[in-house]
């Protein structure tokens, strides 16, 4: 079981000479080699949502797509789905699903509400005693499904789908029984401000710097680190042109976002938590042995590691970002409700990790990809609703673009063995 095959993400182009440097031509080669192989990355992706943004674009000019408040919208649009996508690739990761993170959400934000609320003699609680509560409800959520899918020995799509069954019915119980409309709304402004408030331009542009200036320290720091442990190194152009990108990237979204409201702060929340999952799964043992644990369970417990463990683990991250994207999607609306959680939530959250390139098959994929799957949803959704078209063609539209993810993403697969690398 080769690391390139169960972790994409630390796996690089095939390299060769220890503690030596690359040159330019041998890293395009040995990336090219690998995309002939079939291990696209993210290739895919990017390509896509650039097609869908140029399509979308044209066919929506004048309905002003590109303008800066329709871009700050798509931002707000991306949070929620983003958030609950982060902790799906962890389930799909190890070839697993769960169903119910729609309205595991909708369990935490409701719970957040309803102790967010006074009245009846009974003071609110503090905006982050309320959260706290909520995650730890989510949390508890994800650690039942996980042992009794460990434990039990159920799949985790019975387990997920009694899950969305039982979950669903909370949200209708404890909606109904405090609010006889079965709206609750948010009093906090706290959290309120979570999907209504933005960054000013002085701190957008600070947290762009830190950005670029982080992540250039990070990849120098690495440089530096493999050089100590006689580890072939890319080339120096390379290093360079990935900081460039990403400052003209992030500038010009910094830029963009400021010429309407600026850069909202649950986007910014999304992106703490991005980073942070993204060192868990890159840069730690936990990471590592979800990746072997995806890529060959068996392997993986005649290695030592505790899958079941793993397992649950995973689950609760699910979970847990459920309860983060289910307190986003809230705050957006500023309330809470019967449907909270329902519509098309759990397919898109679902469709974003798959569609941003984490196999179905387990053991193969990246945090990022969650991100990256979120911006293609947001977009088609966005762009089809600029267009007016109506539910009924944009289930069909969402249907084809993840039937043409699944369908790389068995290519890619297939490939990939076929080169002897997976």
């Amino acid at each position: 079981m080769s690391e390139t095959a169960n972790n994409p993400v630390k796996a690089g182009p095939i390299e060769a000479g220890g503690g030596e440097q690359q040159t330019l031509n041998e890293y395009i080669k040995a990336w090219w080699d690998r995309i002939r192989a079939g291990d696209l990355g993210s290739l895919p992706i990017i390509i896509g949502l650039i097609v869908i943004i140029g399509i979308f674009g044209y066919l929506a000019i004048d309905k002003n797509f590109f303008s800066a408040r329709n871009y700050v919208n798509l931002l707000l649009q991306v949070s929620g789905i983003a958030s609950i996508a982060i902790g799906v690739v962890f389930v799909l990761l190890l070839g697993e699903i769960d169903l119910s993170i729609a309205f595991v959400g909708a369990v935490g934000s409701v719970t957040m509400t309803l102790l967010l609320r006074t009245g009846e003699g009974e003071p609110a609680w503090p905006w982050w005693a309320a959260v706290g509560a909520a995650m730890l409800v989510t949390l508890a959520i994800g650690l039942i499904h996980g042992v009794i899918i460990t434990r039990a020995g159920v799949p985790s799509f019975v387990v997920t789908l009694a899950g969305l069954l039982a979950w669903s019915g909370v949200v209708l119980i404890l909606t109904t029984q405090y609010s006889r409309a079965g709206t609750i709304v948010i009093q906090d402004p706290v959290v309120k401000g979570v999907a209504n408030q933005f960054l000013s331009p002085f701190w957008g542009w600070a947290v762009y710097a830190a950005v670029v200036v982080g992540f250039a320290i990070t990849e120098f720091y690495q440089r530096a680190v493999k050089s100590r442990q006689n580890l072939a190194i890319k080339p120096i152009e390379v290093s360079i042109f990935q900081i460039a990108a990403l400052a003209l990237i992030a500038g010009g979204a910094v830029y963009y976002a400021n010429q309407d409201r600026g850069v909202p702060v649950s986007i910014m929340i999304v992106l703490v938590f991005l980073f942070f999952w993204l060192f868990v799964a890159n840069r730690t043992r936990f990471g590592r042995y979800v990746y072997a644990v995806g890529g060959n369970p068996e392997a993986a417990r005649r290695a030592g590691i505790n899958v079941q463990m793993i397992r649950i683990s995973c689950f609760m991250i699910s979970s847990f970002m459920a309860g983060v994207g289910g307190i986003i999607l809230a705050s957006r609306l500023g309330s809470v409700s019967t449907n909270t959680g329902g519509g098309n939530l759990l397919l898109n959250s679902i469709a974003a990790a798959v569609i941003g390139g984490t196999s179905l098959f387990g053991g193969t994929g990246r945090v990022t990809s969650a991100l990256l799957g979120a911006l293609v949803i947001a977009s088609v959704e966005n762009g089809m609703g600029l267009m007016g078209w109506n539910s009924g063609v944009k289930f069909v539209v969402n249907g084809l673009v993840l039937l043409a993810a699944v369908l790389v993403d068995a290519y890619s697969r297939r490939s990939r063995a076929s080169s002897g690398i997976a």
